[in-house]
Formats: structure tokens, sequence, C-alpha cells
């Protein structure tokens, strides 16, 4: 049994309506490029890039070798501003200044263009998953018990590879903020889009998973909620604490993570989905934030404040439990094992994106750290350019002091070359690369980077190379 997200929708936007309705929406001034890298004290600023927007194709289904691509990052970016519109953010020095943001975000016109495009972002963001995760044949309770013994959720799993990349950085504080970052749109808000699932009427689960809100909300003490803990731990590794301050330095996968639980939440069509996800993240998070707490110890010494990951390995055992014991078993007597496919999927399909999520990571920290190898690698790229060897697109750029280029990628390599004038080239948060006249970056495909210029004027080019590697040889 099988059921896929995404049948055909005869209502939803197609086409030019549909990149039509996305430019309205993502031309609210909120949405603009931003003339700093880090947004201050402001929830409702959010970097979209419209100007690019127009030339993305939203209308179609990428598969997964395509999801880490730029149009990936962008959907990802308008999903989490309009799903995060249903939530309350107010900036923590308070309004002045920020009421005509505040009521521009909340705005009825806002929210109603943003859930016109929704549907057709959430078939582009997710309907990958479709390919990916197939669950057929007749479930019965035993053959799905049998299923999450075998996933062994309580056990002890090793490292991820974005643990092995920030402790095998050359800068590991760097690499360790730089996670610690990711984290923020969903542990800033934590348990928000669960808190969807509790709305209605379905009996004894229902109030079974507002315990597991009620904790995550540390019972209505807020100096023990799980988002004000992790509050302290941003705070003792040296970074800010306001929402999407660090918005330029979300990855597309960071984004598809906390997106996919509020995609769940969002459509409750697909609410059992959303059960087994649960179940599967809370019993997995004990190992986790048990690996997570070691971590940061290690990093950053008697500095970091480790309790919000200490926490969740004592809550999160009993939430573990809690998800299976009390909410799904509780559903699939009231409900018919027909939906155990449902449940299985929620926790396939959130295993897919969790390993997406930790390979895209470990990739843009090794990206950070080899900075000064791709810069090297400008010189023969450079001259297989000059000589004729290659003739790749290009495209020529002049722009004066303080522009600056907002975070993006590249779906194939670029050569960046300085031809006047200086460039502050950033790969990730902190790491940055001085360019000057003459020199110049490899720029990897799939890469989160941004820039801006540091003289009077500067004039660059993009060199559309493909692979950087066939100009090697």
């Amino acid at each position: 049994m099988s059921h896929a997200a995404f049948p055909y929708e005869p209502y939803a936007l197609h086409g030019d309506a549909l990149r039509e309705a996305i430019l309205r929406y993502a031309s609210n001034p909120l949405y603009l490029d931003n003339e700093e890298w880090e947004n201050s004290d402001n929830p409702y600023r959010r970097q979209l890039r419209p100007q690019v927007l127009r030339h993305l194709d939203f209308d179609r289904t990428p598969g997964r070798d395509q999801v880490l691509e730029y149009p990936s990052l962008a959907a990802h970016r308008l999903l989490t501003s309009i799903y995060e519109a249903d939530l309350v953010f107010l900036p923590q020095s308070g309004l002045s200044g920020k009421w005509e943001d505040f009521t521009g975000y909340y705005s009825p016109t806002n929210r109603a263009l943003g859930e016109a495009v929704r549907p057709a972002l959430e078939r582009f963001a997710f309907g990958f998953l479709d390919q990916e995760v197939e669950v057929s044949g007749k479930w019965t309770k035993e053959s799905f018990a049998s299923y999450v013994e075998s996933l062994d959720p309580y056990g002890r799993a090793e490292a991820s590879l974005s643990e092995k990349a920030i402790l095998g950085s050359c800068d590991r504080e760097r690499a360790a903020r730089m996670w610690l970052i990711q984290f923020a749109p969903d542990f800033l808000s934590e348990a928000s889009p669960m808190i969807r699932n509790v709305l209605g009427h379905y009996g004894a689960p229902q109030s079974e998973w507002f315990k597991i809100i009620i904790d995550e909300y540390g019972y209505g003490v807020h100096e023990t909620k799980h988002s004000r803990l992790f509050e302290d731990t941003l705070t003792s590794a040296g970074l800010q604490t306001d929402i999407h301050r660090y918005w330029q330095y979300y990855l597309v996968s960071s984004l598809m993570m906390n997106n996919y639980f509020h995609y769940l939440g969002k459509n409750h069509e697909l609410f059992f989905r959303y059960v087994g996800a649960l179940f599967y993240t809370e019993a997995t998070l004990v190992d986790f934030c048990r690996r997570a707490a070691s971590l940061l110890t290690e990093v950053f010494g008697d500095r970091a404040d480790v309790r919000y990951f200490t926490e969740h390995v004592h809550i999160d055992q009993h939430h573990g439990r809690m998800a299976m014991d009390k909410l799904i078993l509780p559903l699939i007597d009231a409900c018919g094992e027909e939906i155990i496919p449902e449940i299985v999927r929620g926790i396939e399909e959130y295993r897919v994106v969790q390993e997406i999520a930790d390979q895209d990571f470990a990739a843009q920290i090794s990206w950070m750290d080899r900075q000064p190898e791709y810069r090297k690698l400008h010189a023969p790229v450079w001259d297989a350019i000059r000589s004729g060897r290659i003739t790749p697109p290009v495209a020529d750029i002049v722009e004066p002091y303080g522009e600056l280029s907002n975070t993006h990628s590249h779906e194939g390599d670029e050569l960046c070359h300085i031809v006047s004038g200086t460039m502050k080239f950033v790969s990730g948060f902190d790491s940055y690369e001085i360019l000057e006249a003459g020199q110049g970056i490899v720029i990897e495909r799939n890469r989160l980077h941004g820039a801006i210029i540091e003289s009077e004027e500067c004039v660059y080019q993009i060199h559309s190379v493909g692979d950087y590697r066939a100009c090697l040889s």
C-alpha cells in the first residue's frame, strides 16, 4: 500500500500563473536582499532574492540528485516564510521601529499570497520523496513491531558525518557554530509544527500528544522551556539568539528538515506520517543529544552550556516510548491497520531527509575548510579559460562599494575572477577570503556562498565551468 502525496490537483497553480503568484508574494519589501550579513532582531525579514525567482521553474518535481540545488534553497526559504506566518514572533527589543514589518508579515495579503503558492512549492520541495520511499504490502501490528525493532531507534548510533566534519575541521569552533546555526529554525520555535496536530478531537492520543508538547514548553516555566535552553547554548558558543539572525547561513537541507514537519502538520491528510516521524525523531534524539553534548564540550570546553541536549537525553527516551505506546499503537487500534503504511512512510521519509542534511552539512564544512585550496585552483582554471582551452559562459559584473550578494549557490562549478577592486568572498559563517585584482576562487556546485564589495568599485567575472576538474587536464 502506498499513497502518493501529490496527486494532480486541477486547482493548484501551474506555469506562468504560479511564477507570477510567487513573484507577487516575494515582492513584499520584507523579502528583498539585505545590506548586512545578519538580520538584527527582526524576525519578519527573510531574504528571498525575488530578482532571481522569476528565472526559476517550480512547476516540476526535482529528483533527489537535485534537492540541494539553488531552486530548492529558494523554495525552502519561501516555505519557511509561508509556514511561519502561522507562528507569533516578537523582536527581543520590542516593536519600536518594526511595527510596519510586523503588520506586513502577518497581513491578510501576505498570508493569502503565501497560501496560494504553498501547494506547488510543497510539491517541488518534497515530491522527490515519492520516488525515494515506497511502502507496500499488507501491514499488521506484528509486522510493524518487527519493523521498528529492526530500526533499533533507541540504540547507540555512530557519530554522524556532520559530527565527524566538526571534529576534523581546521576550525572546530567555527564549524560547531555553523552547526548550531542550522538547528536555529527548528529549536528556537521548538514544537511549533506539532501543535498543529493537537487541535481538533480524536480521543486519548490527542491528550497524550499534548503531554509531549507540555514537556517541550517546560511545563509553563519559561527558564526550562526547551527553546530557552537552546538560547543559552547559542549564547555560550558566542552566537546571538534572535530569530533568523543567521538566515543567510541556513543550508537548504537544514530548512528542509524544519519544513518537513511544518509540511506534515499543515496538511492533515499526512497526519499519520507525522506520527511516524515524531516517534523516530524522539527515539533517535536520545543518542544524538548525548553525542552533541559531548561534542560541544570537547570543542568549547566548560564554556559550552549543553543543558538543552542533556535535557533531551532524559526526556526524549520517555517521549519515544510515549509516541509508540500512547500515540501510535492506540491510533492503530482506533483507526485500523490500514494507517500503518503511512506511519512507516513518515519514518522512512524523515530518515531520507536526515541523511541528506547530514551529507549536506559535512560537505559545507569541507567547502569552508578548503577555501585556500579552492583559491589556489583559480590559477589553473583561469589559465584554461584565458588560453582558450575552454570557453564557458561568462557573466561580467560591476558592483559598487558595500554591494552584498546575498547567499546562494550554483548548479555547476563556477570560477570567480576579479578584474579590478576587492571582494570579500564568504563561504559560511565566519568563513571568507579577501580577493584582489587578478585573483579569484573556484565555487563548488551547490555550496552556499555570498560576497560583499570592499573597494569603491569591483569588476569581476563569473565563468560557469560546469566541473572545474575538467579544466585541469
